[in-house]
């Protein structure tokens, strides 16, 4: 068989195994899904190259050094590493902002303290632990759903040319997943209101 045929897990095995050419029709098939969404947070031309390109430089790492594990498909991977790489970008940009001195805005009005306190932080890390306990309760399909939705922060369109599923498919596993984490919550008596 060609390898341009070959599934991605098995193009993975293949690099891994030191076929270069596995990962450039691995790059090349992606490579239109990958670089648009990427473009869609950013829009800007240069800096997604940039960010495509980490993305694929970590993609390369994890694989050379044996960290991939492989838990779901190989483009949901990837773009998850991508978000989390535009996530990086954006938490740099809000640092770095420099703000002058002036009568209309005074330095010490850009100092006001908004994290959470340490009883909000306990919340919100109890909230987050209750809900990803629930989640994995769920068919992996609506596992997959939810974890793309919530976290990687993809479109139902998305989601469905990521799981290669219609986007009403999407949406449906979506549906049933909020319907079940409901009935959880209430069979466990769980609530995530403060």
């Amino acid at each position: 068989m060609e390898l341009i045929q070959l599934p991605d897990a098995t193009l993975v095995h293949q690099y891994v195994g030191g076929n270069e050419q596995a990962l450039e029709i691995l790059i090349k098939r992606h490579q239109a899904k990958i670089f648009g969404f990427i473009f869609s947070k950013l829009d800007d031309v240069e800096l997604t190259n940039d960010i495509f390109q980490d993305t694929f430089i970590k993609v390369i790492n994890t694989l050379k050094t044996g960290k991939y594990n492989e838990e779901g498909k190989f483009i949901s991977w990837v773009m998850r590493i991508a978000h989390n790489l535009i996530m990086d970008h954006y938490r740099r940009e809000k640092r770095i902002t420099i703000h002058n001195d002036t009568e209309q805005t005074p330095f010490f009005s850009f100092l006001k303290d908004d994290s959470e306190t340490i009883e909000e932080l306990l919340i919100t890390n109890q909230i987050t632990t209750d809900l990803q306990q629930l989640i994995l309760e769920l068919p992996e399909d609506q596992q997959e759903v939810i974890r793309m939705r919530l976290y990687q922060d993809l479109s139902f369109k998305e989601i469905a040319e990521a799981t290669d599923v219609s986007i009403n498919t999407a949406l449906g596993r979506m549906r049933y997943a909020i319907i079940n984490l409901r009935r959880l919550m209430e069979k466990k008596q769980i609530s995530f209101t403060v």
